[in-house]
Order: C-alpha cells, then sequence, then structure tokens
C-alpha cells in the first residue's frame, strides 16, 4: 500500500480509521482524487461511487442510518460542495452522522479566476456540527493543529451530527509515495452513566399526573422497540409516528379531527423527545393547549420549542428517560385518560384496517405493508418519501420506517434508500415514494452498486396530489401546473436505463399482482432492483382519502353516541 504524499490527507485518513468510519461515499474529480486514492487504499474503509454528489449525500445518509456510525463523502472542489448541501441540512436536522470531505484549491488562489476555486472554508457552516480548514503542515505545532481540528470534527460527528472537513491541496497532486499512515493523537469521547435516580425525582411529576402524554418524534430504528412501547402505553397515553418507534406509529392525522376542542383529551403534562414529527395537526393541537407543563428530553442541550409552551428542558438521553419512565408503577389517577385516548386510537386504526379502497394510492401502501406484515417486518427496512407517502406511512406502517424528515424536502429520497441498500445483504430495502420525488432523484439509479434487495414502490399521479388537500389552492389557476407540476412522465425508460426490473400497475387487479412481485424474495431476474408504478388519478386518489375520512367521522360519532363522551 502507498498513500499520498500529503500529510493533510494522511493525517486525516488515519482518524477517520481511528474514529470508526468504515465507508465512503466518493464522487469523481481531479483535486480529491489524493482523498479518493488515500481511501481506497485503506482496508478498513469500503468505498462507494456515485457520480452525482446531490445523490451521493443522501446516499451516505442512507448508510448511516442502517450502520449507526458515520459515513463520509468525498468530493471534490468548487460547486461540488454546495451540491451535497441538501444532504447535509437534512442530516443537520435529523441528526444523522455525516462526515463531508471536500478538496479545495489553496487559498492563495480565491477570487483570481482560477477554475473551481470558490470560498469553500464555512461553506456549509449554518448546517454543520463542526467545520475545520485543514492546514498544509510543515511544522509539528501544524501537524499538531491538523490532527486537532480533524478529532474535534470527528468527536462532533459521533455525537449524531454533520461534520465538514476541508483539505486545501497544492500541487503536485498525484503523488502516492508514502508508504504507511502516520500514527496520530486520537481524543476519545468519555461516556457518564446518567443517574437513574435523579431521574426518577425529576420524571415523577409527568409519572404521577393525571394526564400525562410522551411524545417520541422521529428516532433511530431500536431505540423505542415494541416491549418499551407496550410497557409505556400501559402507564401514559403515548403518541408516536412511524418515524419514532419500532412497532410503527398512531394514524394522529386522522385522529385529531374527531376530537376538535374536546378537553377530555387534552394533557397536563407532555414530555417531548427525538427529532421531527409529520403530523402538522398535532403541533397545532398542542399549542392551542394552554397550561401544560411541557419537558424537552435532549441530550445536548438543543432547544425545540415545537409547540410554544416549554417550560423544562432536560439534559438526558432518551433512551434513559424512557427506561425509567417505563420502570414507574401504573397510576390508577391517569387510567382514564390513557384509556380514552387508547379506544381512540384503536377505533381509527381499526377503521383503516378494514377499509377497501378503491384503486388509489392508499389501496397501493396498504397492500404493501400488508405484505411487508406477511413477510415478516425483520426482513425488510422502508423508506418513505416526504410528501403523501409518510403520511400514508403513518396510516398502515406497523414498523418503523426511516424518511428524510430533517428537512422534510423532496430530494434525496431515493438516494437515501439506495444507500441503505448498499450496505444491507440480510434484508430487502423498501422505498415507498411519490413520482415528483422520485424523478428529482433519479440519478440515484446512476451508479454501480444496485443489487437485487432494492425494490421501489412508486406512487405516479402525475403531480404533487398532496396540493389538492390544501384548501383554498384549488382557487388558483396555477395549482396544477406551476405547484403541483403535473405531468404524465413515466419511469420505464429510467428503469430501462440503469437495469431496473419494471412493472406497472394501472388496476386493482395489476396493483395486487404487482405487491407480490415487488416484495418477494427471489426475483428471478440476476439479482436486479425492481421497481413497480403504480399510475394512478390524482381525482381518484383525493376521493379515496376524502371517503375515508368521511366513514371515519361517522363511525366515530356513532361511537361516541353509544358510549357517551369516551
Amino acid at each position: 500500500m502507498s498513500y499520498s504524499d500529503h500529510e493533510n490527507i494522511n493525517i486525516l485518513t488515519a482518524l477517520l480509521v481511528a474514529h470508526g468510519v468504515r465507508h465512503a461515499v466518493v464522487c469523481p474529480g481531479a483535486r480529491n482524487a489524493p482523498l479518493a486514492h488515500n481511501l481506497n487504499e485503506c482496508p478498513e474503509i469500503t468505498c462507494h461511487a456515485v457520480t452525482d454528489e446531490r445523490s451521493a449525500g443522501f446516499q451516505a445518509i442512507g448508510m448511516a442510518q442502517v450502520l449507526q456510525q458515520p459515513v463520509a463523502v468525498c468530493v471534490t472542489s468548487g460547486t461540488a460542495l454546495f451540491d451535497v448541501a441538501p444532504a447535509v441540512a437534512e442530516a443537520f436536522y435529523q441528526q444523522v452522522p455525516l462526515v463531508v470531505i471536500s478538496a479545495d484549491r489553496p487559498p492563495q488562489w480565491i477570487g483570481q479566476q482560477v477554475g473551481q476555486t470558490i470560498m469553500q472554508p464555512d461553506a456549509l457552516a449554518r448546517f454543520t456540527r463542526c467545520s475545520v480548514h485543514l492546514p498544509q503542515p510543515l511544522t509539528t505545532e501544524q501537524r499538531w493543529h491538523c490532527n486537532r481540528l480533524v478529532n474535534e470534527a470527528l468527536l462532533q460527528c459521533r455525537q449524531g451530527a454533520p461534520v465538514h472537513i476541508n483539505v486545501p491541496l497544492d500541487e503536485p497532486l498525484f503523488s502516492f509515495t508514502t508508504q504507511a499512515l502516520p500514527q496520530q493523537r486520537v481524543i476519545a469521547p468519555l461516556s457518564l452513566p446518567a443517574c437513574q435516580d435523579a431521574l426518577t425525582r425529576v420524571l415523577q411529576p409527568f409519572a404521577t399526573a393525571q394526564r400525562p402524554m410522551l411524545l417520541i418524534g422521529q428516532m433511530p430504528r431500536g431505540m423505542v422497540d415494541a416491549t418499551l412501547m407496550q410497557r409505556l402505553g400501559e402507564r401514559y397515553v403515548v403518541l408516536s409516528e412511524a418515524l419514532g418507534a419500532d412497532d410503527g406509529g398512531a394514524s394522529l392525522d386522522e385522529a385529531l379531527p374527531l376530537i376538535g376542542d374536546d378537553d377530555h383529551y387534552k394533557p397536563s403534562h407532555v414530555i417531548y423527545m427525538g427529532g421531527t414529527l409529520v403530523s402538522k395537526r398535532l403541533r397545532q393541537w398542542l399549542s392551542a393547549c394552554d397550561g401544560c407543563v411541557m419537558m424537552q428530553v435532549d441530550a445536548r442541550d438543543e432547544v425545540h420549542d415545537t409547540f410554544t409552551h416549554l417550560t423544562q428542558l432536560l439534559h438526558a438521553t432518551p433512551s434513559a428517560v424512557l427506561r425509567v419512565l417505563a420502570e414507574q408503577p401504573a397510576s390508577h389517577h391517569a387510567e382514564p385518560f390513557v384509556n380514552r385516548w387508547r379506544a381512540l386510537l384503536q377505533l381509527v386504526g381499526s377503521h383503516y384496517a378494514d377499509l377497501s379502497p378503491h384503486f388509489s394510492q392508499l389501496l397501493a401502501v396498504k397492500l404493501a405493508e400488508q405484505a411487508v406484515g406477511a413477510m415478516g417486518r425483520d426482513q425488510f427496512i422502508v423508506h418513505y418519501a416526504n410528501s403523501q407517502p409518510v403520511r400514508l406511512a403513518d396510516i398502515y406502517a406497523r414498523h418503523h420506517v426511516s424518511c428524510n424528515r430533517g428537512t422534510n424536502g423532496i430530494e434525496g429520497s431515493l438516494s437515501a434508500a439506495v444507500g441503505a441498500a448498499a450496505v444491507t445483504s440480510s434484508r430487502r430495502v423498501l422505498c415507498v415514494t411519490g413520482d415528483l420525488s422520485f424523478f428529482y432523484d433519479q440519478n440515484a439509479l446512476w451508479n454501480t452498486h444496485l443489487h437485487g434487495n432494492l425494490r421501489i414502490l412508486l406512487l405516479n399521479n402525475g403531480g404533487g396530489g398532496i396540493f389538492r388537500q390544501l384548501a383554498g389552492l384549488e382557487q388558483s389557476p396555477a395549482r396544477d401546473a406551476l405547484v403541483a407540476a403535473s405531468h404524465s412522465t413515466r419511469a420505464e425508460g429510467v428503469c430501462q436505463q440503469h437495469g431496473v426490473s419494471y412493472r406497472a400497475a394501472y388496476g386493482s387487479q395489476d396493483l395486487h399482482a404487482g405487491i407480490t412481485w415487488l416484495v418477494q424474495a427471489d426475483a428471478g431476474d440476476d439479482d436486479r432492483p425492481r421497481l413497480l408504478e403504480v399510475v394512478t388519478h390524482v381525482d381518484a386518489d383525493q376521493q379515496a382519502w376524502t371517503q375515508a375520512r368521511e366513514s371515519l367521522n361517522h363511525k366515530y360519532q356513532s361511537w361516541k353516541k353509544d358510549n357517551g363522551n369516551p
């Protein structure tokens, strides 16, 4: 093995290995070629070649989510760095450990009309936990400085955040005569155990409250398993979407319109932990709940006053708090409140389980989730795109799902799933995506590490169908063409270009057969990814939603009449 003759690259490479970085997504370029060479020479690091920097960043996110460890993405100088920005923003808000490594030109050439020479230091600073600009060391002190900067960045990344390491390089670039990486000082973090007695005392008012509500936002898989959810649900009202709990979430957007301003459902104490919630209705409803005691749990002391009533910030890990809460004895004072919410959510869940919608996106996701459940949820990693798909997940997914919910953008949904599939051999990765998200991110399929474990359910109704649900927008003649971006594009050509097996469903019979083909283990098509394109009409999709919600409201009113105020 031989490494670059640039010392800052070798210091960086040695510390990447020392801090546990085992995968790197590498984009093409000349200035970053020495970085790519070093990463490729390292036996501890697996490199993944991706041409499109936008897609590369999201593929690295998908890998990091599965591996639960930092993943690097390496780009060349110039605007290539800015093409990673959407993924960096997503990683920042979703707290994904992403190491962005950018090659750079020497600073003396900035602004001198030299190609691919722009102001790269701190270019991503607003969306990274740490941004460092490495020196090109010539002295012992400069080597110490370079070592310290890399250690600081990687320590921050290991806490769950993106970081940016900018590496200026003088020519010559392509000299690789260094026989071994230098021995480097590694600054390791200290993990201090949480004091359970102290946590118990702090959480006592919540544990003994009459109307306690625990909110779980987006969490990594495995943080809130089914057993823990059951124990918590016996003691408190626990509201979690499919992005949070391992056994899926409650259909909050479907339940909240039923209760309106009924004070019987309002909490007295709220604990909120985790990342973003999909339900805008829940945020609005809780913002209107004046007088409740609201606590946020965050291990990094970041304040998120999501519901505008935050009164307490608890510096602790969500897992430590959940364990303490699960061990508290059930309070008979909270039993009526817990039972009321349990009955409501069971009513909503059973309604959608029994629902037989006509051919629509609603039916497509229901059948897909039934198939995943029948084949075993542990056989799949499921990614949902933003907008309508993730809302359908909250209705039908009974398992944890991944979603780029940190920024709630449509870009990178497919790329994140592709990244997850690239480092997963024991499970299939199912990506459920809308048409705008898919076609925007189709370059995710432009790489060499696609295999048959990647499955894509494409919901294509010719535009952004969710905009049909925004009250008032129907009055604008620009809605369909400019806001919803109506189109007639199909995915078959994209699939042919990238070697992806393709089927389309234009009706219920096609859909049933297609879902079976999509999720089955044995493809029989030479280990190729599979895509099922469900072609619906936006009006039919909206009608299916409307009918489902109208029948749910009718069922709720009948149930309320029969049972009194539950």
